[in-house]
Protein backbone atom coordinates (compact mmCIF):
# COMPACT_ATOMS: atom_id res chain seq x y z
CA UNK A 1 0.00 0.00 0.00
CA UNK A 2 1.41 3.64 -0.73
CA UNK A 3 0.68 6.75 1.39
CA UNK A 4 -1.69 8.46 -1.40
CA UNK A 5 -3.80 4.72 -0.43
CA UNK A 6 -4.35 5.03 2.93
CA UNK A 7 -7.63 6.28 4.33
CA UNK A 8 -7.88 10.13 4.87
CA UNK A 9 -7.70 9.87 8.35
CA UNK A 10 -4.69 7.66 8.64
CA UNK A 11 -2.65 10.03 5.76
CA UNK A 12 -3.19 13.07 7.90
CA UNK A 13 -2.58 11.28 11.38
CA UNK A 14 0.52 10.29 10.14
CA UNK A 15 2.04 13.87 9.67
CA UNK A 16 4.50 15.63 7.71
CA UNK A 17 7.92 13.62 9.42
CA UNK A 18 6.45 9.97 8.93
CA UNK A 19 5.46 10.74 5.48
CA UNK A 20 8.44 12.59 4.20
CA UNK A 21 10.83 10.11 5.43
CA UNK A 22 8.84 6.81 3.95
CA UNK A 23 8.82 8.25 0.51
CA UNK A 24 12.33 7.99 -0.10
CA UNK A 25 14.50 9.06 2.64
CA UNK A 26 14.27 12.48 0.81
CA UNK A 27 12.46 14.82 3.70
CA UNK A 28 15.13 14.11 6.30
CA UNK A 29 13.84 16.63 8.96
CA UNK A 30 16.48 15.69 11.56
CA UNK A 31 19.02 16.90 9.40
CA UNK A 32 16.88 19.95 7.88
CA UNK A 33 16.65 20.89 11.29
CA UNK A 34 20.91 21.35 11.29
CA UNK A 35 21.77 21.55 8.10
CA UNK A 36 20.81 23.30 5.03
CA UNK A 37 18.86 22.29 1.68
CA UNK A 38 22.07 21.60 0.10
CA UNK A 39 23.57 19.09 2.37
CA UNK A 40 20.17 17.43 3.24
CA UNK A 41 19.45 16.74 0.00
CA UNK A 42 23.17 15.39 -0.92
CA UNK A 43 22.97 13.17 2.13
CA UNK A 44 19.41 11.71 0.75
CA UNK A 45 20.05 11.57 -2.32
CA UNK A 46 23.34 9.04 -1.20
CA UNK A 47 21.23 7.31 1.21
CA UNK A 48 19.13 6.49 -1.47
CA UNK A 49 21.88 5.21 -3.58
CA UNK A 50 22.97 2.67 -0.84
CA UNK A 51 20.32 0.59 -1.38
CA UNK A 52 18.69 -1.31 -4.73
CA UNK A 53 15.34 0.24 -6.34
CA UNK A 54 13.45 -3.05 -5.52
CA UNK A 55 14.75 -2.65 -1.97
CA UNK A 56 13.72 0.63 -1.51
CA UNK A 57 10.42 0.18 -2.88
CA UNK A 58 9.63 -2.69 -0.38
CA UNK A 59 10.99 -0.58 2.12
CA UNK A 60 8.47 2.29 1.21
CA UNK A 61 6.13 -0.22 1.17
CA UNK A 62 6.96 -1.48 4.85
CA UNK A 63 7.70 2.03 6.51
CA UNK A 64 3.89 3.32 5.32
CA UNK A 65 2.15 0.03 7.08
CA UNK A 66 4.55 0.67 10.13
CA UNK A 67 3.72 4.00 10.13
CA UNK A 68 -0.23 3.29 9.37
CA UNK A 69 -0.54 0.60 12.38
CA UNK A 70 1.25 3.44 14.79
CA UNK A 71 -1.24 6.11 13.48
CA UNK A 72 -4.66 3.68 14.25
CA UNK A 73 -2.87 2.75 17.90
CA UNK A 74 -1.72 5.81 18.89
CA UNK A 75 2.04 5.14 18.74
CA UNK A 76 4.99 6.49 17.62
CA UNK A 77 6.54 5.72 14.98
CA UNK A 78 9.27 7.70 14.81
CA UNK A 79 11.54 7.22 16.92
CA UNK A 80 10.06 3.79 17.78
CA UNK A 81 9.96 1.91 20.91
CA UNK A 82 11.30 -1.38 20.70
CA UNK A 83 8.13 -2.88 22.62
CA UNK A 84 6.03 -1.34 20.11
CA UNK A 85 8.16 -3.19 16.99
CA UNK A 86 7.68 -6.19 18.47
CA UNK A 87 4.13 -6.05 18.94
CA UNK A 88 3.35 -5.03 15.60
CA UNK A 89 5.38 -7.83 14.28
CA UNK A 90 3.78 -10.34 16.41
CA UNK A 91 0.54 -8.83 15.28
CA UNK A 92 1.63 -9.09 11.16
CA UNK A 93 2.80 -12.46 12.14
CA UNK A 94 -0.96 -13.77 12.86
CA UNK A 95 -2.46 -11.99 10.36
CA UNK A 96 -3.91 -14.02 8.02
CA UNK A 97 -5.28 -14.43 4.47
CA UNK A 98 -8.90 -15.12 3.20
CA UNK A 99 -7.44 -18.79 3.05
CA UNK A 100 -6.48 -18.95 6.39
CA UNK A 101 -3.23 -19.33 5.45
CA UNK A 102 -0.52 -16.49 7.26
CA UNK A 103 -0.87 -12.93 5.01
CA UNK A 104 3.26 -12.58 6.12
CA UNK A 105 6.06 -14.93 5.82
CA UNK A 106 9.29 -14.86 8.44
CA UNK A 107 11.43 -13.16 5.55
CA UNK A 108 8.78 -10.52 5.04
CA UNK A 109 8.23 -9.66 8.87
CA UNK A 110 12.44 -9.46 8.85
CA UNK A 111 12.27 -7.21 5.91
CA UNK A 112 9.52 -5.11 7.55
CA UNK A 113 11.88 -4.81 10.83
CA UNK A 114 14.97 -3.80 8.12
CA UNK A 115 12.39 -1.13 6.76
CA UNK A 116 12.03 0.55 10.32
CA UNK A 117 15.94 0.05 10.64
CA UNK A 118 16.79 1.67 8.08
CA UNK A 119 14.55 4.59 8.44
CA UNK A 120 15.86 4.97 12.04
CA UNK A 121 19.26 4.77 10.41
CA UNK A 122 18.68 7.62 7.99
CA UNK A 123 17.20 9.96 10.82
CA UNK A 124 20.70 9.51 12.95
CA UNK A 125 18.60 7.28 15.21
CA UNK A 126 19.06 4.18 17.39
CA UNK A 127 17.84 1.04 16.10
CA UNK A 128 14.68 -0.23 17.66
CA UNK A 129 15.19 -3.06 15.90
CA UNK A 130 18.09 -4.35 18.04
CA UNK A 131 16.53 -4.37 21.11
CA UNK A 132 16.25 -8.47 22.51
CA UNK A 133 12.48 -7.95 22.78
CA UNK A 134 12.29 -7.79 18.34
CA UNK A 135 14.75 -9.77 18.16
CA UNK A 136 13.60 -12.99 20.60
CA UNK A 137 9.93 -12.05 18.56
CA UNK A 138 11.25 -12.74 15.43
CA UNK A 139 13.39 -15.69 16.64
CA UNK A 140 9.95 -16.64 18.22
CA UNK A 141 7.80 -16.57 14.84
CA UNK A 142 10.76 -18.35 13.17
CA UNK A 143 10.50 -21.21 15.37
CA UNK A 144 6.81 -21.34 15.83
CA UNK A 145 6.36 -21.46 11.80
CA UNK A 146 8.70 -24.21 11.33
CA UNK A 147 8.30 -24.81 7.85
CA UNK A 148 11.15 -24.54 5.17
CA UNK A 149 11.38 -21.89 2.63
CA UNK A 150 9.53 -22.00 -0.10
CA UNK A 151 12.20 -22.17 -2.67
CA UNK A 152 11.15 -22.19 -6.74
CA UNK A 153 11.81 -25.27 -8.84
CA UNK A 154 14.92 -25.20 -10.85
CA UNK A 155 14.24 -25.22 -14.85
CA UNK A 156 16.64 -27.98 -15.72
CA UNK A 157 18.21 -27.83 -19.56
CA UNK A 158 15.08 -30.58 -20.77
CA UNK A 159 12.80 -27.86 -18.73
CA UNK A 160 14.77 -24.69 -20.77
CA UNK A 161 13.73 -26.37 -23.99
CA UNK A 162 10.54 -26.91 -23.08
CA UNK A 163 10.41 -23.49 -22.44
CA UNK A 164 11.88 -22.46 -25.21
CA UNK A 165 9.93 -24.70 -27.71
CA UNK A 166 6.91 -22.68 -25.98
CA UNK A 167 8.06 -19.43 -27.60
CA UNK A 168 5.45 -17.71 -30.06
CA UNK A 169 5.55 -18.33 -33.98
CA UNK A 170 8.28 -16.91 -36.60
CA UNK A 171 7.05 -14.26 -38.36
CA UNK A 172 5.30 -10.56 -37.69
CA UNK A 173 4.47 -9.36 -34.87
CA UNK A 174 5.23 -12.39 -32.96
CA UNK A 175 8.90 -12.83 -34.33
CA UNK A 176 10.25 -9.61 -31.90
CA UNK A 177 9.29 -11.36 -28.64
CA UNK A 178 10.35 -14.67 -30.06
CA UNK A 179 14.00 -13.56 -30.26
CA UNK A 180 14.39 -11.79 -27.27
CA UNK A 181 13.14 -14.53 -24.89
CA UNK A 182 15.20 -17.03 -26.82
CA UNK A 183 18.65 -14.80 -25.67
CA UNK A 184 16.87 -14.16 -22.07
CA UNK A 185 15.96 -17.66 -21.18
CA UNK A 186 19.89 -19.24 -22.39
CA UNK A 187 21.39 -16.09 -20.92
CA UNK A 188 19.56 -16.03 -17.64
CA UNK A 189 20.25 -19.87 -17.45
CA UNK A 190 23.95 -20.59 -18.31
CA UNK A 191 24.67 -17.18 -16.62
CA UNK A 192 23.13 -18.09 -13.15
CA UNK A 193 21.69 -14.71 -13.12
CA UNK A 194 18.98 -13.10 -10.59
CA UNK A 195 15.70 -11.82 -12.07
CA UNK A 196 16.70 -8.21 -11.85
CA UNK A 197 20.50 -8.72 -13.04
CA UNK A 198 18.47 -9.94 -16.13
CA UNK A 199 16.04 -7.06 -16.15
CA UNK A 200 19.05 -4.90 -15.64
CA UNK A 201 21.59 -5.57 -18.50
CA UNK A 202 22.09 -3.38 -21.27
CA UNK A 203 23.54 -4.08 -25.13
CA UNK A 204 26.96 -2.26 -24.30
CA UNK A 205 27.30 -5.07 -20.80
CA UNK A 206 27.64 -7.82 -23.55
CA UNK A 207 30.31 -8.10 -25.65
CA UNK A 208 31.59 -11.28 -28.56
CA UNK A 209 34.77 -12.55 -27.84
CA UNK A 210 36.47 -15.97 -28.76
CA UNK A 211 38.03 -18.58 -26.53
CA UNK A 212 41.76 -18.07 -27.16
CA UNK A 213 41.97 -22.21 -26.35
CA UNK A 214 39.29 -23.36 -28.79
CA UNK A 215 38.77 -20.46 -31.11
CA UNK A 216 35.43 -20.86 -30.22
CA UNK A 217 32.76 -17.21 -29.73
CA UNK A 218 31.62 -16.93 -26.78
CA UNK A 219 29.56 -13.94 -25.11
CA UNK A 220 31.70 -12.07 -22.36
CA UNK A 221 28.14 -10.43 -19.94
CA UNK A 222 29.77 -7.26 -17.51
CA UNK A 223 27.06 -6.82 -14.66
CA UNK A 224 27.24 -4.02 -12.69
CA UNK A 225 25.53 -3.72 -9.08
CA UNK A 226 24.60 -7.31 -7.96
CA UNK A 227 23.35 -8.48 -4.82
CA UNK A 228 26.89 -9.70 -3.73
CA UNK A 229 28.17 -6.50 -5.05
CA UNK A 230 26.13 -3.82 -4.19
CA UNK A 231 28.38 -0.87 -4.97
CA UNK A 232 29.78 -2.66 -8.00
CA UNK A 233 33.54 -2.25 -7.80
CA UNK A 234 34.19 -5.46 -8.52
CA UNK A 235 32.94 -5.68 -11.76
CA UNK A 236 31.82 -8.92 -12.12
CA UNK A 237 31.16 -11.09 -15.42
CA UNK A 238 30.56 -14.25 -17.00
CA UNK A 239 30.95 -16.07 -19.88
CA UNK A 240 28.35 -18.03 -21.89
CA UNK A 241 30.09 -20.59 -24.35
CA UNK A 242 29.17 -21.38 -28.38
CA UNK A 243 26.27 -24.12 -27.54
CA UNK A 244 26.91 -27.11 -29.21
CA UNK A 245 23.08 -27.07 -30.96
CA UNK A 246 21.79 -23.95 -32.88
CA UNK A 247 18.56 -23.59 -30.57
CA UNK A 248 20.75 -23.65 -27.15
CA UNK A 249 23.39 -21.30 -28.65
CA UNK A 250 23.33 -18.06 -26.71
CA UNK A 251 25.70 -16.39 -29.01
CA UNK A 252 23.41 -17.14 -31.82
CA UNK A 253 20.33 -15.92 -29.73
CA UNK A 254 22.53 -12.70 -29.29
CA UNK A 255 23.35 -12.56 -33.15
CA UNK A 256 19.55 -12.90 -33.73
CA UNK A 257 18.42 -10.60 -31.04
CA UNK A 258 21.23 -7.60 -32.15
CA UNK A 259 20.46 -8.11 -35.58
CA UNK A 260 16.48 -7.48 -35.24
CA UNK A 261 17.48 -4.46 -32.88
CA UNK A 262 19.92 -2.79 -35.43
CA UNK A 263 17.17 -3.31 -38.29
CA UNK A 264 14.62 -1.43 -35.89
CA UNK A 265 17.27 1.20 -34.97
CA UNK A 266 17.80 2.16 -38.58
CA UNK A 267 14.67 1.41 -40.16
CA UNK A 268 12.12 1.80 -37.88
CA UNK A 269 8.55 -0.08 -36.86
CA UNK A 270 8.38 -0.92 -40.88
CA UNK A 271 12.06 -2.00 -41.57
CA UNK A 272 11.16 -4.33 -38.65
CA UNK A 273 7.69 -5.28 -40.29
CA UNK A 274 9.57 -6.41 -43.74
CA UNK A 275 12.43 -8.47 -41.73
CA UNK A 276 10.45 -10.53 -39.74
CA UNK A 277 7.32 -10.74 -42.37
CA UNK A 278 10.06 -12.48 -44.65
CA UNK A 279 11.47 -15.08 -41.93
CA UNK A 280 10.79 -18.82 -42.72
CA UNK A 281 8.88 -20.60 -40.32
CA UNK A 282 11.75 -23.35 -40.29
CA UNK A 283 14.09 -23.20 -37.01
CA UNK A 284 17.18 -22.95 -38.13
CA UNK A 285 19.81 -25.18 -37.80
CA UNK A 286 23.45 -23.86 -38.81
CA UNK A 287 25.29 -21.77 -36.19
CA UNK A 288 26.15 -18.14 -37.55
CA UNK A 289 27.95 -17.49 -34.48
CA UNK A 290 31.19 -18.05 -35.68
CA UNK A 291 30.88 -15.57 -38.68
CA UNK A 292 28.87 -12.91 -36.24
CA UNK A 293 30.31 -9.38 -36.29
CA UNK A 294 28.92 -7.15 -33.30
CA UNK A 295 27.80 -3.59 -34.53
CA UNK A 296 29.36 -0.68 -32.51
CA UNK A 297 26.50 1.42 -32.01
CA UNK A 298 24.82 -1.13 -30.21
CA UNK A 299 23.52 0.68 -27.33
CA UNK A 300 20.20 0.66 -25.40
CA UNK A 301 18.56 -2.12 -22.74
CA UNK A 302 19.60 -5.73 -23.99
CA UNK A 303 15.55 -6.55 -22.72
CA UNK A 304 13.19 -3.86 -23.56
CA UNK A 305 9.89 -4.53 -23.54
CA UNK A 306 7.94 -5.99 -26.15
CA UNK A 307 4.01 -5.02 -27.28
CA UNK A 308 1.39 -7.98 -28.58
CA UNK A 309 2.19 -5.93 -31.88
CA UNK A 310 5.83 -6.34 -32.18
CA UNK A 311 6.88 -2.64 -30.88
CA UNK A 312 9.90 -2.17 -29.12
CA UNK A 313 10.04 -0.19 -25.74
CA UNK A 314 12.41 2.24 -24.44
CA UNK A 315 12.32 1.10 -21.28
CA UNK A 316 13.59 -2.39 -20.04
CA UNK A 317 11.53 -5.40 -18.81
CA UNK A 318 11.20 -5.04 -14.94
CA UNK A 319 12.42 -8.15 -13.07
CA UNK A 320 8.68 -8.91 -12.22
CA UNK A 321 8.19 -9.24 -16.03
CA UNK A 322 11.21 -11.50 -16.19
CA UNK A 323 9.61 -14.11 -13.07
CA UNK A 324 6.21 -13.65 -15.50
CA UNK A 325 7.45 -14.41 -18.65
CA UNK A 326 9.39 -17.45 -17.24
CA UNK A 327 6.08 -18.76 -15.41
CA UNK A 328 3.77 -17.81 -18.65
CA UNK A 329 5.91 -20.20 -21.06
CA UNK A 330 5.76 -22.94 -18.06
CA UNK A 331 1.76 -22.72 -17.85
CA UNK A 332 2.06 -23.05 -21.61
CA UNK A 333 4.73 -26.53 -21.80
CA UNK A 334 2.18 -28.45 -19.36
CA UNK A 335 3.93 -27.31 -15.88
CA UNK A 336 2.45 -25.24 -13.10
CA UNK A 337 3.47 -21.93 -13.29
CA UNK A 338 3.42 -21.16 -9.27
CA UNK A 339 6.38 -23.64 -9.07
CA UNK A 340 8.71 -21.34 -11.32
CA UNK A 341 9.58 -18.05 -11.70
CA UNK A 342 12.53 -15.44 -12.31
CA UNK A 343 15.12 -17.78 -9.93
CA UNK A 344 14.27 -20.92 -11.40
CA UNK A 345 16.81 -19.87 -14.15
CA UNK A 346 19.57 -19.39 -11.73
CA UNK A 347 18.33 -22.51 -9.41
CA UNK A 348 18.44 -24.41 -12.86
CA UNK A 349 22.02 -23.54 -14.15
CA UNK A 350 23.51 -24.73 -10.35
CA UNK A 351 21.37 -27.95 -10.50
CA UNK A 352 21.81 -28.91 -13.79
CA UNK A 353 25.64 -27.75 -13.69
CA UNK A 354 25.88 -30.44 -10.66
CA UNK A 355 24.42 -33.26 -11.84
CA UNK A 356 26.72 -32.91 -14.69
CA UNK A 357 29.76 -33.16 -12.36
CA UNK A 358 30.49 -29.44 -11.72
CA UNK A 359 32.77 -29.02 -8.45
CA UNK A 360 31.22 -26.76 -6.09
CA UNK A 361 34.16 -24.12 -6.89
CA UNK A 362 33.24 -24.02 -10.67
CA UNK A 363 29.39 -23.37 -9.79
CA UNK A 364 30.01 -20.86 -7.47
CA UNK A 365 32.03 -19.24 -9.80
CA UNK A 366 29.70 -18.87 -12.84
CA UNK A 367 27.22 -18.15 -9.83
CA UNK A 368 28.80 -15.79 -7.92
CA UNK A 369 27.75 -17.21 -4.77
CA UNK A 370 29.95 -16.73 -1.59
CA UNK A 371 28.43 -18.99 0.83
CA UNK A 372 29.23 -23.06 -0.14
CA UNK A 373 26.35 -23.59 1.54
CA UNK A 374 23.54 -22.53 -1.19
CA UNK A 375 25.68 -24.41 -3.29
CA UNK A 376 25.15 -27.38 -1.76
CA UNK A 377 21.21 -26.87 -1.72
CA UNK A 378 21.59 -27.05 -4.74
CA UNK A 379 23.83 -29.91 -5.17
CA UNK A 380 21.36 -32.19 -2.82
CA UNK A 381 18.47 -31.47 -4.62
CA UNK A 382 20.42 -32.63 -8.13
CA UNK A 383 21.36 -35.85 -6.34
CA UNK A 384 20.93 -36.72 -2.91
CA UNK A 385 23.58 -39.54 -3.16
CA UNK A 386 26.35 -37.71 -4.26
CA UNK A 387 29.37 -38.20 -1.42
CA UNK A 388 26.52 -39.49 0.81
CA UNK A 389 27.62 -42.20 3.44
CA UNK A 390 24.38 -44.05 3.65
CA UNK A 391 25.22 -45.70 0.30
CA UNK A 392 28.19 -47.29 2.35
CA UNK A 393 25.87 -48.74 4.65
CA UNK A 394 25.55 -52.18 2.64
CA UNK A 395 21.52 -52.02 3.08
Amino acid sequence: MTADRLPEPVRSALGRVNHGVLVDFAELEAVRRRFDEDQASSLAAYLHAAQSPNTLRAYRSDWVAWSAWCAAEGRTSLPADPLDVAVYLATAADTLKPDGAPAFSPSTLDRKSAAIAAVHAANGLPSPTRSDVVRLTLRGIRRARRSLPRRKRPVLLQTLEALLAERPEPGWPTGVARRRDALLLLVGFAGALRRGELAGLALEDVTVDVDARSGEPLLLVGLGVTKTDQTGQHQQRVVLPRGSRRPTCPVCAFADWVDLLEVHREGGHAALLELLSAESAAEPSVHRCHTYRQPASARGPLFPSVSRHGRLGAVPMSGRAVADLVQRYAERAGLDPTLFGGHSLRAGFATQAALGGASDREIMRQGRWVNPRTVHRYIRTANPLEDNAVTRLGL
